[in-house]
């Protein structure tokens, strides 16, 4: 699915706050400021691609590229509706993970230079018991009335891409940014998972609470 979209040499970034994007997962946005509209009309005369990447917790707002991680997710504007007061609407799907190894551009909003991250493991035993692990702890959330839509429900029970199960849950499952951004930062699928485990474990732990 994403894997067969080409990513250009460079891309438009979208820092906002608390929001880290997977490959794979769709992510609803509301375009109002003005920046941010120049950067959708520039998206759309390009690729209709960019980058949505976390502001950095320290940072109430970013002010330059240090103050958001270099390490986000390449997204492709699946939808877009514009509102007659200028803002839009879209749904943003994840392509890839990507780095920003320098800026075109910083104002109004950023431009960045991308290089793809790849994953770095190749599936053995190991990575399918811990798949079915993460499975078994999303058995346990369903329990607690926190699933997923059903066509996606289907979806994952069936799934053998554990990269994408691994991308997915995170993004659905996992409540702190920062724990997102970490298993979005690693290249181990293998260690991807075990984050999850741990973090799935934690969620199941506060909904008991």
């Amino acid at each position: 699915m994403s894997s067969s979209v080409t990513l250009p040499k460079q891309l438009p970034v979208m820092p906002l706050p608390g929001a880290v994007l997977f490959p794979h997962a769709l992510l609803p946005l509301y375009i109002f400021e003005p920046r941010y509209r120049d950067m959708l009309e520039h998206a759309l005369q390009h690729h209709r691609m960019f980058c949505v990447t976390l502001i950095k917790p320290s940072c109430p707002e970013w002010r330059a590229p240090e103050d958001f991680f270099h390490l986000a997710t390449a997204g492709l504007i699946r939808a877009c509706v514009g509102r007659g007061d200028g803002t839009s609407n879209l749904i943003l799907q994840g392509l890839r993970r990507v780095r920003f190894t320098s800026f075109e551009q910083e104002t109004p909003f950023p431009i960045a230079r991308i290089d793809i991250v790849e994953s770095c493991d190749a599936t053995t035993v190991e990575t399918e018991a811990l798949g079915a692990k993460v499975l078994e702890l999303y058995a346990n959330l369903k329990h607690d009335r926190r699933q997923l839509p059903a066509k996606v429900d289907r979806y994952l029970s069936e799934l053998r891409d554990l990269e994408m199960l691994a991308d997915l849950m995170a993004s659905t499952f996992v409540n702190d940014p920062l724990r997102r951004q970490r298993v979005l930062e690693e290249h181990s699928l293998n260690q991807r998972l075990r984050f999850l485990i741990r973090y799935l474990r934690d969620e199941i732990g506060n909904a008991a609470a």
